[in-house]
């Protein structure tokens, strides 16, 4: 049999056996959270080159009543359950109030390496780590596959590199797992940059941008959805949590310069009340709507009724609402910041703001709907950021380190 041109000569071609790492990971209680890193490993396990055991440790919380709001719900995380075939393992570690930025990697690994010890004691083996957000999981990751005899790969995703390294225990201890690890991978050409400046070697971090699921997102039937949220102006959307570097704030406030405009707004977050306070201070409370938190699986339609999205946050890594919202045939406008020039190349895919202010975000958007690109031309723009490049990518990082 003729050997798979896009995949490099390796010793063995058996399945590569991951242990997936982060905190970063949906469970029963909160099925949104970190949606983007069980969106890549369930194509990178489809492939049918890899298995994956995943690991997502959940803080210990002592009870799960509801007055203790977002808290609460780690108290009611199952221990184990299964994701798109996948079996996901959530052991519980201690966090620290006030001390969690500087105890959290030691508490983290404390809590797992026993953990994952007791699995391989039952017959569980693993080629290599798959860990995702480089503090505190990536520096955890590193210490357990130095103590595992593991090679572990370190995938940055923002914060944990445009934000994190401000501090400075968490930046050497950030250090340390870049020169610890086997290789680094960043989801932007921009956090790459980010990466070499904390002291990684150019050539041990590889770019796999995270891509989009254009089964999932794809243009749905817009009318239906439009009539039935109520929708009957140029509408903007604005998706994410509700914190305020996400900017909705901005959105908001943008639009007491575009009368002729509406906006919902799709997330849940400790801003969810000043937000509102704002939309009614502003004289916005009828055309300001905050939706809450929806199912990944309602927001195609969401994207669809639409007629933009807006994303106006100071910090992202390689922000996936861009390319949902462009699948779904709607452009965007975003901020012009880190990892969003590189998803927002052509007219067709929308307009970055050239200042992230109330005023910059509604010029944006003026401009863009004086020169608006057809639905099926931005869905096609979006087609050319399927997961296909990213999982060929990860295969054959995960095989070079095998193979040695």
């Amino acid at each position: 049999m003729a050997a798979d041109p896009v995949r490099p000569p390796v010793a063995t071609m058996d399945k590569i056996r991951l242990l997936t790492f982060s905190t970063l990971f949906p469970n029963n209680m909160r099925p949104n959270h970190g949606v983007f890193v069980a969106n890549r490993l369930r194509h990178l396990v489809a492939s049918g080159e890899v298995t994956s055991t995943v690991v997502a440790p959940v803080p210990w919380f002592p009870s799960n009543s509801p007055r203790y709001g977002e808290w609460s719900k780690h108290a009611g995380v199952a221990g184990r359950e299964t994701l798109n075939g996948i079996v996901v393992h959530h052991p519980r570690f201690l966090t620290i109030p006030r001390a969690g930025m500087t105890t959290a990697p030691f508490l983290l690994y404390r809590a797992v390496l026993p953990f994952v010890r007791s699995l391989m004691a039952a017959g569980a083996r693993f080629d290599a780590i798959d860990a995702h957000y480089m503090y505190p999981d990536g520096v955890a990751a590193v210490w357990l596959g130095r103590r595992l005899g593991l090679p572990t790969v370190v995938t940055a995703r923002g914060t944990d590199v445009n934000l994190i390294p401000q501090y400075r225990l968490p930046r050497q201890l950030i250090r340390q797992a870049i020169d610890g690890s086997a290789a680094l991978i960043a989801v932007s050409a921009a956090l790459k940059a980010a990466m070499v400046e904390l002291g990684a070697p150019d050539g041990k971090v590889t770019v796999l941008r995270n891509g989009v699921d254009t089964a999932l997102f794809r243009p749905t039937e817009r009318d239906a959805t439009r009539r039935a949220l109520g929708l009957t102006r140029p509408t903007l959307i604005s998706v994410g949590l509700l914190i305020e570097r996400k900017g909705h704030h901005r959105v908001i406030e943008a639009l007491t310069r575009l009368p002729d405009f509406d906006l919902i707004v799709v997330g849940e977050g400790s801003e969810h009340g000043r937000l509102e306070a704002l939309a009614t201070r502003l004289g916005l409370g009828d055309r300001v709507r905050l939706l809450g938190a929806r199912p990944h699986a309602e927001l195609p339609a969401l994207y669809s009724a639409a007629d933009a999205l807006v994303l106006a946050s100071d910090r992202e890594g390689w922000p996936n609402v861009l390319l949902e919202a462009m699948a779904c045939g709607t452009p965007v406008v975003a901020s012009n910041i880190w990892g969003n020039p590189e998803i927002v190349q052509r007219p067709e895919a929308g307009v970055l703001a050239s200042e992230n202010t109330p005023d910059g975000i509604a010029a944006a958007i003026r401009g863009l709907f004086a020169r608006m690109p057809s639905r099926c031309a931005t869905r096609l723009y979006a087609e050319g950021f399927s997961w296909d490049a990213t999982t060929i990518g990860q295969i054959a990082l995960f095989r070079s380190l095998v193979g040695r």
